[in-house]
């Protein structure tokens, strides 16, 4: 432990997420602190690893589909600091408080206090395409999340594929892409509240690396107006760029 970065209270809340045992509101909570600490958001990824190592080493099984309850949390804690970490851009209010775009946006599976699971019918074949993109190869797994987008007519897989892929674009840099998917997102009208907020939340972020403050600001204010799991950082990313 670096010396003047202990927080007792932080790891502990930490280890409680990792095991499956916050609240939507705590973990929501959880969210905000770690999003603005990189020291301890190294500190979930080694918890989360160190867990799900020991778990394999003591089971000695070999690895199912099918995950355990304690390892959707493992894979979820990990998930977490991918969608967190923060970039190198950032802007400084009056009292001094950095904020910075996020640096990657979460590609395995959505946040949750149930676990990772399932969505849709072509779930399988969005994580093959996420896998994809994992391994560096962008424009492979952009063209089958188009594929799926050309046959499908469900608004909310639609708006799903238009984010995943808006997400793969934001990860590898190309941000003026990546607003294109994430607007075109917004058009669908969807009633998903959730995906909507999190649509919201990553154009917000992608405005903001291309230093469009004034949209970064009124997508992360419709994030905000949601009332949901973003709400509250968003409100911190709203204050710090008014300020």
């Amino acid at each position: 432990m670096i010396e003047g970065r202990e927080n007792r209270e932080l790891e502990y809340k930490i280890d409680l997420y990792i095991d499956g045992k916050l609240t939507n509101n705590e973990i929501d909570e959880l969210w905000v602190e770690l999003i603005q600490d990189e020291y301890y958001l190294d500190y979930l990824k080694t918890a989360a690893s160190l867990k799900v190592l020991v778990e394999e080493t003591e089971q000695k099984k070999p690895r199912v589909y099918k995950m355990s309850t304690h390892r959707k949390w493992y894979a979820a804690a990990a998930v977490l600091l991918m969608a967190v970490t923060l970039s190198v851009f950032s802007i400084t209010s009056d009292q001094g408080t950095a904020i910075s775009p996020i640096s990657s946006i979460e590609l395995d599976y959505y946040r949750s206090a149930e676990g990772v699971v399932a969505e849709t019918a072509n779930s399988d074949r969005i994580i093959l395409a996420i896998s994809a993109a994992n391994r560096g190869e962008i424009q492979s797994a952009l063209t089958m999340l188009d594929n799926l987008l050309e046959n499908t007519q469900d608004v909310y897989e639609t708006h799903k594929l238009l984010v995943t892929a808006g997400s793969i674009l934001y990860n590898s840099g190309m941000y003026e892409l990546a607003a294109d998917r994430f607007e075109a997102g917004l058009e669908l009208n969807s009633d998903n509240m959730l995906l909507l907020e999190r649509n919201y939340w990553y154009l917000g972020n992608t405005y903001f690396q291309l230093n469009k403050i004034v949209e970064a600001k009124a997508a992360l204010e419709k994030a905000y107006e949601l009332n949901g799991a973003y709400s509250r950082i968003a409100a911190s990313y709203l204050k710090a760029l008014s300020e």
